[in-house]
């Protein structure tokens, strides 16, 4: 009996790790979450169990605790489940505590981390999170908590010069910016990055006072990154020098 954790990454297939494409080919059985592309599916034996799960706002989900005895159920029925999360199963995926109820019933576990989608989205749509004379860290912050309220980590976070990611937040966006607005940041830039990675891929950048009105008029939703701080401003440069340069010549 094994269970496997494998982080998909952002979404594009491509992106997920050799290791985790191994542990796909040697699953009995996989239990997959609504954000990972089903082309990685392909990787799975043809004999091989694949079980939908969820894990999306507003749609067909198992809950937490309908699927941590189901890893359990499979693991005991079959041998070797692979948990495949979209991004990295350790940020804010809850992998952790499907090892944990696992390991209690003595199955063995093992992580293979994926790309998580808070840094490597925003890199992909040209903005680091963090480069000399600009930012020199950053916080990656939950928009949805067990109690349904925003994080008082981001509280903090807007007081801070740091760049701030924050995952699964778009259905407190405005909540968000307000923050950032009492924190004296109506300035600050902002980046939204809906389907990351993906050939849909958007990206509308604003700052904290209007990037509400942004997504509103360019029908941006979920999922999508938020990026709060003055790297999202990279993003735009990059795009004026090159209409320049097309320009020049």
């Amino acid at each position: 009996m094994k269970l496997t954790l494998v982080g998909a990454g952002p979404g594009d297939p491509e992106l997920i790790t050799l290791k985790g494409v191994k542990a796909l080919q040697q699953a009995d059985v996989v239990m997959y979450d609504a954000l990972v592309h089903p082309d990685l599916l392909d990787y799975c034996k043809p004999d091989a169990l694949k079980v939908y799960v969820g894990k999306r706002i507003n749609e067909y989900s198992c809950t937490q605790e309908e699927i941590n005895p189901l890893i359990v159920h499979y693991a005991q029925q079959y041998g070797h489940v692979v948990r495949l999360k979209g991004g990295d199963s350790f940020i804010f995926g809850r992998g952790y505590e499907e090892m944990e109820y696992a390991r209690q019933y003595g199955i063995e576990t093992e992580v293979i981390p994926g790309l998580s989608s808070s840094y490597s989205v925003p890199a992909l749509a040209g903005i680091p999170l963090t480069t000399r004379g600009v930012s020199e860290s950053f916080w990656v912050v939950t928009g949805t908590t067990k109690t349904g309220h925003l994080s008082n980590d981001l509280h903090l976070a807007a007081q801070s010069t740091a760049t701030v990611v924050v995952l699964m937040g778009m259905h407190k966006l405005a909540e968000i910016m307000t923050v950032f607005g009492d924190s004296g940041k109506a300035d600050l830039p902002v980046a939204i990055i809906q389907n990351g990675s993906l050939t849909d891929e958007q990206v509308v950048t604003g700052t904290v006072s209007n990037i509400v009105e942004q997504v509103a008029t360019a029908k941006i939703g979920s999922p999508a990154i938020i990026v709060v701080g003055e790297v999202a401003r990279l993003r735009d440069l990059q795009l004026a020098d090159l209409q320049q340069a097309i320009a020049n010549h």
